[in-house]
Order: C-alpha cells, then sequence, then structure tokens
C-alpha cells in the first residue's frame, strides 16, 4: 500500500527519544480531530499511543525531578481525553483508576473529579459520585449547572433502579 507523502508516521518504539517528544503534539491533535468526528475508539488508541511515548521518555527520569514532573504535566491532559473516550465507550472502571492516579498527584483537578464523578454514577457508586461531584462545586462553582445536571440524573436513574427493584422482588417475603 502506497501512502500518501508525509502520512507516514514511525512507530513509537523505533523513534529516538527527541522524535518522541516532538510526536506527541502531533498524535495529541490526531486524537482530538478522531474525537470530534465521533471516532471515539480510534481517539482513544491515539491518546494511549502519545501517553505510552512520554512514559517512555518519563521512566528514563528520576521519579519526582523537575524533568519527569514536566513530562508528568503532559501525560495528565492527553489521560484525561483517554479517560473522556472511555466513558463513552462505558469503560468505567479503567476511568475510575486512571482519574484517581491523576488526583493521586494533583488533587485540585477538576476535571478528574468530574470524570471520576460520572464514572462512579455510572456503577452505582452513588456516595463516591456525589462526593466527587461536591469537589467539583468547592474547586470549581462555575460548574454547578453541569454537575446539577449529572445529580439530577442520578437521582433520576436511582428512583427508576429502586421502581424495577420493588416490582421484581414485591411478595418476595410473604410466601
Amino acid at each position: 500500500q502506497v501512502e500518501a507523502p508525509g502520512s507516514y508516521q514511525q512507530d513509537p518504539w523505533a523513534m529516538t527519544d527527541e522524535e518522541k517528544l516532538q510526536a506527541v503534539p502531533l498524535i495529541h491533535k490526531e486524537g482530538n480531530e478522531l474525537y470530534r468526528q465521533g471516532k471515539v475508539q480510534e481517539a482513544a488508541a491515539k491518546y494511549y499511543d502519545a501517553i505510552a511515548c512520554l512514559k517512555n521518555l518519563q521512566m528514563k527520569e528520576q521519579l519526582g525531578s523537575p524533568d519527569w514532573i514536566k513530562l508528568d504535566q503532559k501525560i495528565t491532559p492527553l489521560l484525561l481525553n483517554y479517560c473522556q473516550c472511555k466513558l463513552q465507550c462505558e469503560e468505567y472502571y479503567e476511568v475510575l483508576d486512571h482519574c484517581s492516579s491523576i488526583l493521586n498527584k494533583y488533587e485540585d483537578n477538576v476535571k478528574a473529579y468530574f470524570k471520576r464523578g460520572k464514572a462512579h454514577a455510572a456503577v452505582w457508586n452513588v456516595a463516591e459520585a456525589q462526593a466527587d461531584f461536591a469537589k467539583v462545586l468547592a474547586l470549581d462553582p462555575s460548574l454547578r449547572p453541569v454537575v446539577s445536571k449529572e445529580l439530577r440524573s442520578l437521582e433520576a436513574r436511582l428512583r427508576e433502579k429502586d421502581a424495577e427493584d420493588k416490582i421484581r422482588f414485591k411478595g418476595i417475603f410473604s410466601q
């Protein structure tokens, strides 16, 4: 197969450190474009590739050193984009893991709390979802309309589930 000029991309494992660093913004941009086109799985793969490049570079640095931290700060937005894709693909436990890892390092990351709150809500961790959404509001009160919408959605799902459970378990103990 013949590729268009300029479209060839070297695999990250074959790149030098400098090439990896230069490739990350391009891969990130490609991921954003795929996401905008609704190609969520493909976007997630691009974000993953960019994260892998940076993690590979980060492994060569001393944990906590200025260079390590600088690379980690480049990883965080990519990881949040990756989590957004995973939310849409309903891979909630992966979102919970990644957002928690971000919050262990950057405890004021509003986007990580919001995405983790959505993932908690999706897997019926009601108290955890409410706590994360409360933290979002504490960090950024301007997000109240968005958080209120998520909380209303969670409450509606809870009411629906309770109604289903009442029907399902009706008469179970009266026999």
